[in-house]
């Protein structure tokens, strides 16, 4: 089973980052500490920055948010959202919440990424970085143009610090390119196609992963055939979607000398964006070495 996580009103949510007298500064809340993390870099001083999940064992796709969490929204001027029916929690909050001068961003919407089918973890996907960066700024100048300049500048040093990763991605693709990998869902897999590797885990099989639901038999003999035949050079294990599946795989994994590379929906504790996707994909690219 998966981990369902409620904050009630004894469980406030995650500061991600403040500003001088933060209770007259602009409330901004993100429904993850992955938007809430880059909000904050692109907010500094100007703005509160409040993150409602950041719990590295809780599944966002299963969150339910409590009392505490609909207090911080009621009092946000920005609601960052990624969409596509995996923060379902934030847009609940809200609608309990009704305002009309609150800007509220839906990443997904920012980024035109629509459809039942489309995969939903939007932050992995390198190249499109910079439009979620800008989307954030973007929200922040509407709400609070005086400080509209100072969001652009941040916005901008962001983009520059993500250099580091994008080489990294690069790098990989230039050196595995072509190469097969298997994950435990699709958490990674703007990554895994920004550096040209393939994915070969059978789609019904992570979409049951994904959605908490057991996959058909069929689904999980052709998982575990692709590591016990050595098929695909990498495991990418979801330590957030943990269940005894996923650890059988991780097991099946193991067992064939296939590397298995942690990843995660959240922030790590004391991590910044830009240091938890380069440690990732660093990871991978010594695996695939290996």
């Amino acid at each position: 089973m998966r981990t369902i996580l409620t904050l009630g009103a004894a469980g406030t949510a995650v500061f991600a980052g403040c500003g001088s007298g933060h209770g007259q500064a602009l409330q901004v809340v993100a429904s993850t500490n992955v938007y809430g993390d880059i909000a904050r870099q692109i907010a500094g001083a100007d703005a509160h920055v409040t993150s409602i999940l950041s719990d590295p064992n809780a599944d966002p796709h299963l969150f339910e948010a409590g009392t505490a969490n609909g207090l911080v929204v009621a009092r946000a001027k920005v609601v960052i959202a990624n969409g596509l029916g995996y923060d379902a929690f934030i847009d609940k909050l809200e609608e309990a919440t009704p305002t009309g001068d609150r800007v509220e961003l839906s990443i997904a919407d920012a980024l035109g990424v629509h459809g039942a089918d489309a995969n939903p973890h939007l932050w992995y996907d390198v190249p499109a970085l910079a439009r979620i960066a800008a989307a954030i700024s973007g929200a922040l100048a509407r709400v609070d143009p005086k400080h509209a300049t100072s969001y652009a500048e941040r916005r901008a040093r962001f983009v520059a610090s993500l250099e580091p990763l994008r080489r990294a991605v690069a790098a990989l693709e230039a050196a595995h390119r072509g190469e097969a990998v298997a994950s435990t869902e699709p958490v990674p897999d703007y990554l895994l196609a920004a550096a040209g590797l393939h994915e070969l885990a059978p789609p019904p099989f992570t979409r049951a992963i994904e959605n908490g639901t057991e996959p058909t038999a069929g689904a999980f003999a052709a998982m575990l055939r692709l590591l016990r035949e050595r098929r695909v050079r990498v495991l990418l294990y979801n330590r957030q979607a943990v269940s005894p599946i996923t650890a059988r795989v991780r097991s099946a994994a193991r067992a064939a000398g296939v590397p298995v590379v942690g990843v995660t929906e959240t922030l790590p504790p004391g991590q910044t964006f830009q240091s938890w996707q380069l440690g990732q994909v660093r990871a991978l690219a010594a695996a695939l070495a290996a």
